[in-house]
């Protein structure tokens, strides 16, 4: 019987292992043999799957990019255009405006702007207007004054509709006209407004036809008050200057005639002039520059109202002759007769008020005149009848004069 019990040893071990290496083992010496187990506690090299699985994968999103593009390049329209390309429909929305906003005044505005073409035999211009009460319309002077001897006057309205206009009456000493349409007028009249009652940074509207460019609306704010401007008109001692709202809303060539108004919609004044900078070309009108003049309503109302009641309007006046070649603080009044005038008329406002030949105006009402510009503007803005306070120098001392605004002759009325 076999005995299956005794120890295994060395000489029962299977000869798996050669006694020599194989032929062309490379770096083996003649004790070839398996490597060592690891020692106890050390883990095994790691594999290197996980990178060779990501580089799979790379590979594979490569591949697929490459063969998209060839697809597409393939496939494409020759123009480059997809014929199946859409955007999406615009959102739903409203035109509809808050009343107080800038485009709601506007829009109740507008419809009462209206642009005038103007032409004679030798020239041709344009200008705006606006409609007041009982279908009148009021511009500038010197936006109808190249219709003053049979020329021609046509308004076109908001709507495109179009109709001629005479003038009723006109004033080159205020820059105001007011025109008459032909045919009826179903635009509404604008409401007129206080102009004493605006301030510095109060919001205005500017609207007019601008280069011809009709229902054109410009916004900003009052940047300043009581600024003597010329606006226009005729030269001499009574050409158009005017105590003018300054405003910083554009104001362009053709924006003459057209309403200033506020944030309510109601007329605080009529755009007449603007400040330029010098340098533009020959034939060119400079444009705005942020820099505006307006016409206070007050005394538009008070001109256009004489305008269409009589045909002419009035003029203030005090009475008396300025010193222009004085450099002095204030205003002086002439020493002696200039171009036939007395220094102060006889029977005059300044006369039985007490001002003489040679005497310094120092302020009206309570607000210094530093200038002839300053003094005629003040006395101009007030209608004949009014009162005013005026401090004066008479022989090195100060007094004080109340004077009643008187008014210079009118003119002969001269509608055309």
């Amino acid at each position: 019987m076999t005995d299956h019990t005794r120890p295994y040893d060395a000489s029962d071990r299977p000869n798996f292992y050669p006694a020599h290496p194989p032929q062309g083992a490379y770096g083996m010496g003649p004790d070839w043999a398996p490597p060592p187990p690891p020692p106890p506690g050390t883990a095994p090299a790691p594999r290197r799957v996980g990178l060779y699985a990501a580089l799979a994968v790379v590979i594979a999103l490569v591949s697929g990019g490459v063969a998209s593009w060839g697809t597409f390049l393939l496939t494409r329209p020759p123009s480059g255009t997809d014929p199946g390309y859409t955007l999406s429909a615009p959102p739903s929305g409203s035109t509809g405006r808050a009343p107080e906003s800038v485009a709601g005044v506007a829009a109740k505005v507008l419809p009462s702007v209206v642009s005038l073409e103007v032409k004679s035999s030798a020239e041709a211009g344009t200008g705006s207007g606006f409609v007041i009460k009982g279908g009148y319309i009021v511009t500038n002077n010197h936006v109808v004054a190249v219709a003053g001897d049979g020329g021609e006057i046509r308004i076109r309205y908001n709507d495109r509709s179009s109709t001629g206009a005479k003038v009723v009456g006109r004033d080159p000493n205020s820059d105001i006209a007011v025109v008459k349409p032909d045919a009826p007028v179903t635009a509404p009249e604008l409401p007129l407004g206080n102009s004493d009652s605006v301030v510095v940074g109060d919001p205005v509207i500017a609207i007019g036809s601008p280069l011809g460019l009709s229902g054109t609306v410009t916004t900003g704010i009052i940047s300043s008050l009581n600024r003597p401007v010329e606006a226009g008109g005729s030269t001499g001692s009574d050409y158009a200057l005017i105590n003018a709202i300054q405003t910083d809303a554009a104001i362009n060539p053709g924006n003459s005639g057209g309403p200033l108004v506020n944030a309510a919609g109601e007329v605080i004044g009529v755009n007449s002039a603007i400040a330029t900078v010098g340098g533009a070309p020959a034939g060119q009108q400079a444009g705005s520059i942020g820099l505006g003049f307006a016409i206070p309503v007050n005394h538009v109302r008070r001109i256009a109202q004489e305008l269409i009641s009589t045909g002419t309007a009035r003029t203030s006046r005090i009475g008396i002759t300025i010193d222009q070649g004085y450099q002095g603080t204030g205003v002086r009044i002439a020493t002696q007769a200039e171009g036939g005038a007395t220094p102060v008329t006889p029977g005059g406002p300044a006369d039985q008020a007490g001002l003489r030949a040679g005497d310094i105006i120092l302020e009206v009402d309570g607000h210094p005149v530093s200038d002839n510009r300053e003094l005629i503007v003040t006395i101009r803005s007030k209608a004949p009848g009014d009162r005013v306070t005026i401090k004066f120098q008479h022989d090195g001392q100060e007094k004080i004069a109340a004077v009643t605004i008187g008014a210079a002759p009118a003119p002969t009325a001269q509608p055309s």
